[in-house]
């Protein structure tokens, strides 16, 4: 059975399309005429409209999970590299089905592809979010974008605004009220036509940072629904967001008990 919340005022099949489950819209109306469907404990017939907050029942098989594939385990961390389109969310339900002791440590856009770290002990679970709080450990991210950029390499400072309710965020050139200070760095690894592929470090880790950022200077990344060009994407057919988080590389202290791992570079392919 598949159960989830919804988040807001929605078509039933509007939900169900926006999940991670699998479920298609014809496989959704079959279980609706078999009764299949629960909203709120009541089974229901039709495609209705849900209030934010509803609970929704579904009893549907759920094939073998497909978010993730595992890049690197031992008995205190697991590595894997998340598929676009699955939220870290899910890869972390179906982690738990696989490594049930592991602990939800940080996340990347649905969108986006790359590597997640799990911590599998209490000790690694510290120690990794103490990581990534404190920013000790190096992260790089492989994009596609349009067109060429002004240098080879650079590293970018802006302003970052977030709007919640939108779920989306404003670069400025200059500091305005309730703006945070971001850095983002690049080096072009290759130019492909109309794109170039750049490896992207990231100083600072503001939501849809490197999206926004690099939209903000007329270089989308290529497939991007939100900050991209819609034209673009449609005249090359990218239909997925061209961004992974392809490198992680830890540093521990040398009292850490994942000192063993300091310096390790992880890496997608």
């Amino acid at each position: 059975m598949i159960t989830f919340i919804s988040e807001k005022q929605q078509k039933l099949s509007r939900a169900v399309s926006r999940s991670d489950y699998g479920v298609s819209y014809s496989a959704l109306f079959s279980l609706l005429r078999k009764s299949d469907v629960k909203v709120n404990g009541k089974r229901v017939k039709e495609d209705v409209l849900l209030l934010a907050g509803d609970k929704v029942e579904l009893y549907y098989e759920k094939k073998a999970a497909q978010s993730y594939s595992v890049v690197y385990s031992d008995e205190n961390i697991l590595i894997v590299n998340k598929k676009s389109g699955f939220t870290s969310e899910t890869v972390f339900s179906d982690v738990k089905t696989v490594y049930p002791n592991a602990r939800f440590i940080h996340r990347l856009d649905r969108n986006t592809s790359g590597l997640l770290a799990f911590a599998l002990t209490d000790i690694s679970e510290n120690a990794l979010l103490q990581g990534f709080k404190n920013r000790t450990f190096e992260k790089y991210y492989t994009a596609e974008v349009v067109g060429k950029m002004p240098k080879k390499e650079d590293v970018l400072f802006a302003y970052l605004i977030k709007n919640a309710d939108e779920s989306t965020v404003k670069i400025y050139s200059e500091k305005r009220k309730d703006a945070v200070p971001i850095k983002t760095g690049y080096k072009v690894i290759e130019e492909k036509g109309d794109t170039s592929v750049l490896r992207v470090t990231l100083y600072t880790g503001k939501t849809h940072q490197i999206r926004a950022h690099l939209a903000f200077l007329g270089h989308p990344i290529v497939g991007d629904g939100k900050y991209g060009d819609y034209e673009f994407n449609k005249r090359v057919g990218a239909k997925h967001q061209r961004l992974c988080a392809s490198e992680l590389v830890f540093h521990f202290p040398s009292d850490s008990p994942l000192f063993y791992l300091d310096g390790k570079s992880f890496k997608t392919e």
